[in-house]
């Protein structure tokens, strides 16, 4: 038998629920590369036997091969948009309880930014973020909350002072914030999306995947929002064919669901 890709695709799903198809074969194919050599196996089918029956192996490469380039407040022009237009759009047309999806949220560092962001529009426990992952060990990161102090960089510095501790050389961020984010686990390609969400936040995440792949989730991010709900994504990213899923464009970063 030949261990070849297609071979480790199939393997790695059966064992994650991951579908490797879904990324950019040359990109991901170099990262695995390089992830089977620092362990010192040679193949495939040694990697995988490997990684089923050893958890700490097997952890490595679900952390290694999911994307964790995460930061508070990232690209802060685009979070002064939202702070000034969006979020008083979105609490002038559905009032205080808004439904908001973090999808792909990583260390916890987005969701965190959108309940201080939030602050500055609603009462703290009227804010409930709805946030998820494919990595587990991510989402206990971000159950933890506790950063480097670069990732702190784009955070107001009001905010900073308020719901962050210092602890030696990282930073918790405090309960009061945490409580308000409900974190679960996700997979964009396989699982069912929540519905009647107002503004569903994916951003620096699906440059990784094909273009089939970015069309399924952007199709199905428009049936989860309500009409006249937002989705924010990334300052790399852009919906080519919003207009054929149904999207307003409302500025590089914003589509609108059209109401």
């Amino acid at each position: 038998m030949t261990y070849d890709y297609e071979y480790f695709k199939k393997a790695v799903f059966e064992l994650t629920q991951i579908d490797l198809n879904a990324y950019k074969e040359k990109q991901m194919k170099r990262r695995i590369d390089t992830l089977i050599g620092k362990n010192n196996i040679v193949g495939y089918d040694k990697y995988i036997s490997a990684l089923r029956v050893d958890k700490v192996k097997f952890d490595e490469f679900v952390n290694y091969l999911t994307i964790n380039v995460s930061e508070f407040y990232r690209n802060p022009g685009q979070w002064e948009l939202l702070d000034k237009e969006v979020f008083p759009y979105l609490i002038s047309k559905f009032g205080k309880s808004l439904k908001i999806w973090s999808a792909a949220c990583s260390t916890g560092d987005e969701p965190y930014s959108l309940v201080m962001a939030l602050t500055k529009h609603l009462p703290l426990n009227q804010i409930q973020i709805h946030a998820t992952d494919i990595d587990k060990q991510v989402l206990a990161k971000a159950k933890v909350g506790l950063y480097g102090e670069k990732s702190l960089d784009g955070v107001p510095e009001e905010f900073k002072k308020k719901y962050f501790t210092k602890i030696g050389p990282s930073y918790q961020i405090s309960d009061e914030i945490k409580r308000q984010v409900d974190f679960k686990e996700h997979n964009l390609l396989k699982d069912a999306y929540p519905k009647g969400c107002h503004l569903i936040v994916c951003r620096n995440v699906l440059i990784y995947f094909t273009e089939e792949a970015k069309v399924d989730i952007y199709r199905r991010f428009y049936q989860s929002l309500v009409p006249g709900g937002n989705l924010f994504i990334g300052s790399t990213e852009q919906i080519i064919n919003h207009t054929e899923i149904g999207y307003n464009r409302k500025n590089s970063f914003f589509y609108e669901k059209p109401r």
